[in-house]
C-alpha cells in the first residue's frame, strides 16, 4: 500500500505537466478515458458487488443504492466526462484588461487551482466526475473514497488511467488514496504543502470535520435539509407531483426533501392526500411507503408518527419525511431559517407576489418556485458533472462545475516601466 503522503507528492509533482497542456490534449484524454471507463464496464461492476456485498447489513438500503452501480450508471458515468468535453475550456480567458496612462497592460487571467483534494463516501460517480472536472481544468486530484466503496473507486480509477497512459499523460494527475481510515483523511486535512484546495463530499460529520479541522482550504458541500412549502395558493395535484418526486425518487441523495411545510388554510384537504399519494398508493403499488414524522397541528389531521425536536433538523436519507403546518409563507420563511442548511428549498404556488417574496428571503444555494429540490445537481444544471454542491457563500455555492476550480492570477506586462 503506497503511504498517503507519497501518493500526495506524486500527484503535485505531476500537476506541472497540466500547466501547458492544451485544450485539444485534454479532450482527447478525456475522451480516451470515457472510452476506457466503458471498456472496463464489467470489471468495475464485478467489484461494486464485492463492496455490496460487503456493506449489506452494515448500511441502509438507500445508502446502498448510493454505492450500486449498474451498466446504465457506468455508461452514464462515461457520458458525464463526454458532457465536459464538449464545455469551454475555462483556463486561460482573460476576465479583464486595462492599459494604464504609462502603458502597463495588465490583464486578469483564469488559471488552475493547482491539485484538488476530495474526500468524499459511498458514491463512486464521484470518482470520475472529480476526475473529468479537474483534468478539464488543468489540475491534479487526490481523491480519498470511504472504504466501503474501495473497490469500486479502485477499479474506475484504474480504467481512468489507461485512458490517460494511451495520451502519453501521467496518471499521477489523478490518484486515489489507499488507506481508507480516518488517518489519511486527516492527513489531508493538514496537506498544506500539497493540496491547494479540499472539499468533503459526504455526511455531516464529515463535513464538520474538515471544515473545523482542516489547515487546506475549504469549501463546505452541505449536507441537505431540503423544504418543499405548499402554500394556500398552489396547484395541489402539481404540488404532490413535486413531493413525491423530491422525496421519493432517491431519497439518498442531498437534493431530497426532508421536510414538508403545509400553509393551514390548506392542511385539512391537502394533507390526506399527502398521506394517500406518499403511504397508501406506495403500499398498494408494492413500493416502499413513506413514514410521516407530523407535527402537533399536522397530526391531528393525518396522524403519523409524532415528530421529535430533532426530527426537522436531521438529513433522513430515507424514505422519511418531517410535516409541518405553518400559518402562512412569512412562517415557512421563518422555519426554513432556523432549520435549513442553505440546500435548496422550494416553494409551490400560483401566486407571483408570493413566489418573488419566498426567492428573496429564503437564503439557500438554489430556491425553487414550482419544482421538485431533485434538480440541484452540475448535471442537470448543464456543468457536464459536478464537485459536489456548495453551501457557502465565498468563492463558489451551488452546483460548483469547471468555472469554481479556477482562480485568477494578474499579467502585467510593460515596455522598461519603473515605479518612481
Amino acid at each position: 500500500m503506497r503511504q498517503t503522503q507519497e501518493i500526495l507528492q506524486a500527484t503535485k509533482r505531476a500537476s506541472a505537466a497540466l500547466a501547458q497542456i492544451t485544450s485539444d490534449e485534454k479532450n482527447a484524454v478525456l475522451l480516451a478515458m470515457a472510452d476506457a471507463l466503458q471498456a472496463s464496464c464489467d470489471t468495475i461492476l464485478a467489484e461494486n458487488q464485492k463492496d455490496l456485498q460487503q456493506a449489506r447489513g452494515v448500511i441502509s438500503d438507500t445508502m446502498l443504492d448510493r454505492l450500486a452501480l449498474n451498466k446504465d450508471r457506468v455508461f452514464g458515468m462515461a457520458q458525464g466526462i463526454r458532457d465536459v468535453v464538449a464545455l469551454p475550456d475555462p483556463v486561460g480567458r482573460i476576465q479583464k484588461e486595462t492599459v494604464l496612462t504609462n502603458g502597463l497592460c495588465i490583464r486578469k487571467v483564469s488559471v488552475p487551482m493547482g491539485v484538488v483534494g476530495v474526500i468524499y463516501e459511498s458514491r463512486p460517480n464521484v470518482t470520475s466526475d472529480v476526475a473529468a472536472l479537474t483534468l478539464k481544468s488543468s489540475n491534479a486530484c487526490v481523491l480519498r473514497g470511504g472504504k466501503e466503496a474501495y473497490r469500486s473507486a479502485r477499479a474506475i480509477v484504474d480504467a481512468l488511467h489507461q485512458g490517460m497512459k494511451a495520451c502519453g499523460l501521467d496518471e499521477n494527475v489523478v490518484n486515489l488514496i489507499e488507506d481508507t481510515s480516518r488517518t489519511s483523511a486527516q492527513e489531508m486535512m493538514h496537506a498544506d504543502d500539497t493540496l491547494d484546495l479540499l472539499i468533503p463530499r459526504g455526511g455531516a460529520g464529515l463535513i464538520r470535520a474538515c471544515v473545523t479541522q482542516a489547515t487546506v482550504p475549504c469549501i463546505q458541500t452541505g449536507t441537505g435539509i431540503c423544504h418543499v412549502y405548499v402554500d394556500q395558493y398552489a396547484d395541489l395535484d402539481k404540488a404532490l407531483n413535486i413531493i413525491e418526486n423530491a422525496k421519493t425518487s432517491r431519497p439518498s441523495v442531498c437534493n431530497a426533501e426532508e421536510v414538508c411545510l403545509v400553509h393551514a388554510a390548506i392542511a385539512p384537504t391537502f394533507l390526506p392526500r399527502l398521506k394517500a399519494r406518499l403511504v397508501d398508493d406506495r403500499i398498494a403499488q408494492g413500493k416502499t411507503p413513506v413514514e410521516l414524522r407530523t407535527d402537533v397541528r399536522a397530526h391531528a389531521i393525518i396522524g403519523g408518527t409524532p415528530a421529535g425536536t430533532a426530527d426537522f433538523d436531521t438529513e433522513f436519507l430515507d424514505y422519511i419525511l418531517a410535516v409541518a403546518v405553518v400559518d402562512d409563507v412569512h412562517a415557512a420563511i421563518d422555519h426554513i431559517a432556523a432549520h435549513s442548511t442553505h440546500h435548496s428549498d422550494a416553494i409551490v404556488t400560483q401566486d407571483k407576489g408570493t413566489q418573488e417574496l419566498f426567492c428573496a428571503l429564503v437564503d439557500s444555494a438554489a430556491v425553487y418556485v414550482n419544482a421538485s429540490t431533485r434538480f440541484t445537481d452540475g448535471g442537470m444544471f448543464g456543468f457536464g458533472c459536478e464537485m459536489g454542491i456548495s453551501t457557502q457563500k465565498m468563492h463558489a455555492r451551488g452546483p460548483m462545475g469547471l468555472a469554481e476550480l479556477v482562480t485568477i492570477k494578474y499579467t502585467i506586462t510593460g515596455a522598461g516601466q519603473i515605479r518612481e
